[in-house]
């Protein structure tokens, strides 16, 4: 009698690097075959020639996306594991149809990232790109920035990442206002902020930062309404998905004056084009959808999708969202 064949794990395009060398791998070799590609597909053929044969996949890298129409033609997947906390590039309702399982991984990071969105706040309220690049072309001159003690932030999406950038606002001395989807007040009462109508958090606050995940719902919750709702000169931070905010809206919001600026870790189109026009903004501060990625936040990630990984060929899949 032949032995039981060994399950497959495809990592279908780890690039730029988040678990290839990552000993956290190791952990299964115990009980599967691991496949890893350190290159992104540049086709959806070769997607489907890397991921042939599969039961699990740890989608790495959020840019590799999977439609229906790909799943459909993958009979081997059972389960696929994101490695941070975003879904959006996986088609849930097909994953559903098709009787896919779909983890991700919630909270681990949320320190990690939420103190990136804090600097980001206050790389743009100091002016800090805008000075670098300045004195870079011998121009020594001085724009007021803004002093963040004493103002008002408001939060959109009190998860584990808002409360955490809530935390940090509040021991910084801010005042914070926020709306979610699902409001927790007492969540409010132990962090000490207050749920407001949507459009309040907008009107009241001097920096907005964003935390919610992409969804129908949430796709352009940020457009030309809300952000001339913001107070002249506010300032505006995202380290959800670029889709959350309305891009040519928030450009010509800047264009004008109206804001005071934008700190941006995530954009509707990634990599984000050398002649986009959020790069001819003065007074931005733009990252590379890098705000986990730090030795700590990636070995978190990795930890958690091989966790995720274990569960399921255990039987026990755990942080199911499809």
């Amino acid at each position: 009698m032949s032995p039981p064949e060994r399950p497959l794990v495809v990592v279908p395009g780890d690039e730029p690097v988040q678990i290839a060398g990552s000993p956290r791998l190791e952990e299964l070799a115990p009980r599967a075959d691991v496949r890893l590609f350190d290159t992104r597909p540049s086709s959806d053929r070769e997607k489907l020639e890397r991921a042939s044969g599969a039961t699990v996949m740890i989608n790495s890298r959020g840019a590799v996306s999977w439609g229906g129409e790909l799943l459909r033609q993958l009979p081997d997947l059972k389960f696929i594991t994101t490695c941070g906390i975003g879904t959006d590039a996986i088609d849930l309702a097909a994953c559903r149809e098709l009787g896919i399982v779909v983890s991700n991984i919630p909270g681990r990071t949320a320190p990690v990232v939420a103190e990136h969105a804090f600097a980001l706040m206050m790389a743009i309220s100091r002016r800090t790109s805008y000075f670098t690049e300045a004195i870079k072309h011998n121009r020594w001159h001085q724009v007021l920035s803004t002093s963040l003690g004493g103002k008002t932030l408001g939060v959109i999406g009190t998860g584990n990442i808002g409360s955490e950038m809530i935390r940090l606002s509040r021991a910084f001395g801010m005042e914070v206002v926020a709306w979610s989807f699902h409001p927790d007040p007492a969540k409010a009462q132990r962090l000490g902020f207050e749920y407001v109508e949507r459009d309040e958090v907008f009107r009241r606050a001097d920096v907005v930062s964003l935390h919610v995940k992409l969804t129908d719902d949430s796709r352009h919750l940020v457009a030309a309404g809300e952000l001339e709702l913001m107070r002249p000169g506010a300032l505006l931070v995202n380290t959800a998905r670029g889709a959350v905010v309305d891009t040519a809206a928030l450009v010509a919001a800047l264009d004008s004056g109206h804001l005071g600026g934008a700190a941006l870790d995530v954009f509707e189109t990634e990599p984000l084009e050398t002649d986009h026009p959020l790069t001819r903004c003065d007074h931005v501060v733009l990252t590379p959808h890098c705000a986990d990625q730090t030795p700590e936040g990636n070995d978190l990630l990795n930890q958690g999708c091989v966790e995720n990984t274990i569960a399921f060929l255990e039987g026990a899949p755990r942080n199911i969202v499809s």
